[in-house]
């Protein structure tokens, strides 16, 4: 169990970066109070290990999502949201990563928890760095479903700068979680640390491309009567018409997709066992 003052420090370091990312535009008042509770969850009760990864994760997406921002903000009718992150998009990419954490104070010392931790931060990781730096690719996306051209931006296209970004993002989460961490209940050998990072890497990879294709099948994309522009946007689209449904299932949003991105790296990790 932890002690009392890791879970203090825990809280103090989750009040500084929401507090840092809310000010800093990364985060609204909602996505904040989301990113201190997980925050909280996954410093005070994981300790260094699980911290780096997540802290790894949430700057490195924030720095992108503001990279070549003026390039991308003629694509920001296409995503359902803006920038500035809410507490449904903090949840729906770390909320799973949040509960292997409780899971490994359940289980402690088993080694399942940790690697269904770090397989959902890097399908997390490298689906936003693959939107990030995909829609940048000089080469026009194609659909997953389908292989013909798409718009930049549309859900479920796919492009070879978008497959390397996905694998880069991925590949920082796996080298993260085999760094020889102290408290750690074993040292693996050099071979075991290849596989662990080939491994989560490829269970990133999987989930960013399960978000794809979700994207190009069932989840819920709108159209806009005015512009006659697909978008994840509803109900207003950002020139003010109101969108209406033109395909996938319409519970489905973008935040569900993103969490099923997630589930699905953690069941790719956990066959490493």
């Amino acid at each position: 169990m932890p002690q009392p003052y890791q879970l203090l420090a825990g809280l103090l370091l989750a009040i500084l970066i929401a507090g840092g990312a809310y000010l800093a535009g990364a985060l609204n008042r909602s996505g904040s109070i989301a990113a201190l509770l997980l925050g909280t969850v996954v410093f005070g009760l994981g300790g260094l290990p699980w911290a780096v990864l997540l802290i790894a994760f949430f700057i490195s997406s924030s720095l992108l999502s503001r990279l070549f921002s003026r390039r991308k903000a003629k694509m920001e009718e296409k995503f359902s949201k803006g920038h500035r992150r809410d507490a449904a998009q903090v949840l729906a990419n770390g909320g799973i990563a949040g509960l292997c954490v409780l899971l490994g104070q359940v289980f402690p010392g088993a080694p399942w928890p940790w690697l269904a931790f770090a397989g959902a931060l890097a399908a997390a990781n490298a689906d936003t760095w693959a939107t990030e730096l995909g829609v940048l690719s000089k080469s026009p996306p194609r659909s997953i479903r389908t292989g013909r051209v798409v718009e930049p931006g549309d859900s479920g296209g796919v492009s070879g700068m978008g497959l390397l970004a996905a694998t880069g993002g991925s590949m920082l989460i796996a080298l993260l979680a085999v760094l020889p961490w102290p408290g750690m209940p074993s040292e693996p050998g050099l071979v075991t640390r290849g596989l662990v990072i080939l491994l989560i890497t490829l269970a990133g990879v999987g989930g960013s491309l399960v978000d794809s294709l979700l994207g190009a099948t069932v989840q819920v994309i709108y159209t806009c009567p005015t512009c006659g522009k697909e978008t994840e946007r509803h109900p207003v689209h950002l020139c003010g018409a109101p969108t209406t449904p033109l395909r996938g299932w319409t519970w489905l949003g973008n935040d569900w997709v993103n969490a099923g991105c997630s589930l699905f790296a953690v069941m790719v990790a956990l066959l490493m066992l």
